[in-house]
């Protein structure tokens, strides 16, 4: 049987297990969004606010689940306005296709009516694109870009379709999706066996966990064998639940705002163990100064990340979950309890703390939605001070609940993730940490969070200005604080009750308590907008150029 373009589209998301499609309409996608009218039962769209608000929310649907997140938006500035949200999703590893449409075939190439060569703009920060240019090659296509975004190291896969071939005719056979398979045909006896040598030498190891350790499941895995070498575990910010920070053996973040028993024991270290980690700058600073004691062992998906940033001694590549099996199994237990002492000497000196007096701090409120969800919460971010007190402040136990544009700090990413999340997640609650330079971006999605009732709490910490670049400006240019007071509406409080949303004014710890219990009982929308001071800063904070170690505490 025959059937057009946009219903072998459709057939091929449901047999994907596709769910979900976040999206926004126009002309050159029209007949994809018919099919979609008249297979309503079958998938859900989400209509967004804004074609980057798509991209977010695909996004966090896909951090949130494990699953493949989906956007589709038309040609030209929808496809642009995709742009930020595919890179978002390619620096932080996260599976996503994003579907285009595009002038018919026809026209391509003539600068015609909303015509842009989205292929050729994502190719940097895509795993790969398509063009469809023969409906034939259609379902094959989706097929494969559904393989590449889930496999190996995720990310984004982009498919432009041309509006002729949405309604062009062709014969199509359902598929089973192809299963995943595990990438393990790198890993060498050798590689293990090096690896294992290294971590029973070591008397004072410090495993260095990443994102990669979540979007390969192996977070499980990754317990067994902290608790087998007996090694402290330091996360990074993609990193953070992908060990439970709970745990004894937890350091927390590491790097430019993390704490100072991951700090100081990376630097103290005779051995770093990073694991689906790819040494940021803001985690390594700089890199001449990093682990400067220790043989580092790379162990990570990606031979592309081994000593990109930091020269490795030993590398495993492959699977995380299966290099980490095989290496519990490879190497007898070991304890390390002075190592472990002194590490916990340096959590003990320093943690994660702040005044606490009746003062209405960033701090404050992290901790109270920690106790009021009961850690259990999806906890959803801006980019700025919020995220960094989000990543201090709520201990992660576990994987998918911190969501947040790690690698390219993409501010406006959270409100579209918030929602993503929630509905890919319904039983969780999701509680969304904004600043009020971030929200301005992305406020347009409260529309969407109204009509669609995604009962997001978002929680914005609104202290008036441009909070971590004010920061800067305090610490390295004498208090010139160009362009970053923000003494201008609008009235968050008000903006949510127009979109129907239920807002909370709060001035007090008292106020906090009470809003964030009352939105947690109503299970609907709610903007909690917290007066904060102008100058809370983020703490610890080590200086561009500095050493880890060199921690600036107050």
């Amino acid at each position: 049987m025959k059937i057009n373009g946009s219903q072998i589209l459709i057939e091929c998301l449901i047999e994907q297990g596709v769910d979900t499609v976040f999206g926004y309409p126009g002309g050159a996608v029209l007949n994809i969004y018919d099919a979609l009218y008249k297979n309503s039962d079958r998938i859900q769209h989400i209509l967004t606010a804004h074609e980057q608000g798509a991209s977010h929310a695909a996004d966090g649907y896909a951090r949130s689940t494990g699953k493949v997140g989906v956007c589709l938006a038309t040609s030209g500035p929808g496809a642009t306005n995709l742009v930020t949200g595919i890179a978002t999703a390619y620096m932080d590893s996260v599976p996503m296709v994003a579907i285009t449409g595009n002038v018919p075939t026809a026209l391509l190439g003539k600068d015609s009516f909303q015509e842009v060569d989205i292929s050729g703009i994502t190719m940097p920060i895509t795993k790969h694109n398509y063009i469809i240019k023969d409906v034939r090659d259609l379902a094959d296509t989706v097929r494969e870009a559904f393989y590449i975004a889930s496999s190996g190291r995720p990310g984004p896969v982009l498919i432009d379709i041309p509006k002729d071939i949405t309604a062009a005719l062709c014969e199509f056979k359902k598929q089973t999706p192809k299963e995943i398979q595990i990438q393990e045909d790198t890993i060498t006896q050798q590689a293990i066996d090096e690896a294992c040598t290294l971590i029973k030498a070591s008397q004072k190891p410090l495993i260095y966990s990443g994102g990669g350790v979540i979007r390969s499941g192996a977070y499980e895995v990754l317990l067994q064998f902290a608790e087998k070498i007996g090694a402290p575990v330091a996360t990074s910010l993609m990193g953070l639940g992908g060990f439970p920070e709970t745990h004894p053996l937890s350091t927390g973040l590491i790097g430019m705002h993390g704490s100072k028993a991951s700090n100081m024991a990376a630097t103290e270290c005779d051995l770093l163990i990073a694991v689906g980690a790819r040494f940021s700058d803001r985690v390594t600073s700089d890199v001449t100064k990093f682990a400067p004691k220790a043989n580092i062992l790379h162990i990570d998906i990606d031979p592309a990340e081994v000593g990109k940033n930091v020269r490795a001694y030993k590398a495993v590549v492959g699977d995380i979950k299966a290099i980490l099996t095989t290496l519990v199994r490879s190497i007898p237990q070991a304890e390390h309890e002075a190592w472990v002492d002194e590490v916990k000497c340096w959590k003990e000196e320093f943690h994660f703390d702040y005044q606490k007096d009746d003062t209405l701090r960033p701090q404050f409120i992290m901790e109270n939605i920690y106790d009021q969800t009961e850690g259990k919460a999806i906890i959803t971010t801006e980019v700025g001070q919020h995220q960094m007190w989000a990543a201090q402040f709520y201990k992660y136990t576990k994987p998918n609940t911190f969501l947040s544009s790690g690698g390219l700090g993409t501010m406006g990413y959270g409100t579209g993730a918030s929602i993503g999340a929630q509905i890919g997640m319904s039983k969780s609650q999701v509680v969304h940490i904004a600043g009020d330079g971030s929200f301005r971006m992305n406020c347009n999605e409260l529309a969407t969070i109204a009509y669609y009732n995604v009962p997001v709490i978002i929680v914005l910490m609104n202290n008036s200005t441009l909070g971590m670049v004010r920061q800067w400006q305090t610490t390295f240019y004498e208090e010139r604080y160009s362009q970053t007071t923000l003494d201008r509406g609008p009235d968050f409080t008000l903006l949510a009750k127009a979109y129907d949303v239920q807002g909370y004014d709060v001035y007090s710890q008292d106020d906090f308590i009470s809003a964030l219990k009352e939105a947690l009982a109503r299970k609907k929308p709610a903007l909690l907008n917290c007066r904060i001071g102008i100058d809370e800063k983020v703490l610890p904070m080590v200086a561009p150029g500095a050493a880890i170690s060199n921690l600036i505490l107050e």
